[in-house]
């Protein structure tokens, strides 16, 4: 079962790649959402921003904290929309699968989305026992966007029902 954890995780991998696409688009969105962009990007922006937010909260200390933690939110926020705009819902379905099945069988997988030409490649690079005896697994994971690659990297936990959580 996918959960909103897994539908953030996503977008907080494809956002660097948001990113690079961004600079170089523009367009109008048209109905549905808010500020004229359309519901996939409204959707995306507010994804983007709390995932940028919730990764920018991770750094520093003090004001330092809030001042990543909003830069953090600001930019998910604008890479959340750019990346809507180029990920569509089918490529986000296949990124996640794939991911699951990656993470929980310790294995390489690829997926692709032939009607929008996007693709990734999830591979999972070290195994460990988390502080609490957890196990945990790091994993890289490349989306290509446009032709555009980026990696980022992720780290999701068992927990006790089996399932995989992402916990980075």
């Amino acid at each position: 079962m996918r959960t909103m954890t897994n539908r953030l995780r996503v977008t907080a991998i494809a956002a660097v790649a948001a990113l690079s696409l961004g600079a170089c688009q523009t367009g109008n969105g048209s109905g549905g959402g808010i500020g004229g962009m359309n519901t996939s990007e409204t959707v995306g922006t507010l994804g983007g921003a709390v995932a940028g937010g919730l990764l920018g909260s991770r750094f520093g200390g003090g004001a330092g904290k809030l001042a990543t933690t909003a830069i953090g939110t600001l930019v998910g926020a604008y890479a959340g929309q750019q990346l809507a705009r180029h990920f569509s819902p089918a490529d986000q379905n296949r990124a996640s699968d794939a991911e699951e099945r990656a993470v929980a069988n310790n294995q390489t997988i690829t997926w692709n989305n032939p009607q929008s030409g996007n693709s990734g490649t999830i591979q999972p690079v070290r195994t460990y026992q988390g502080t609490d005896g957890q196990t945990c697994r790091d994993y890289n994971h490349t989306v290509v966007i446009d032709g555009r690659t980026e990696v980022a990297r992720g780290t999701a936990c068992r927990q006790a029902d089996g399932s995989w959580k992402l916990v980075s």
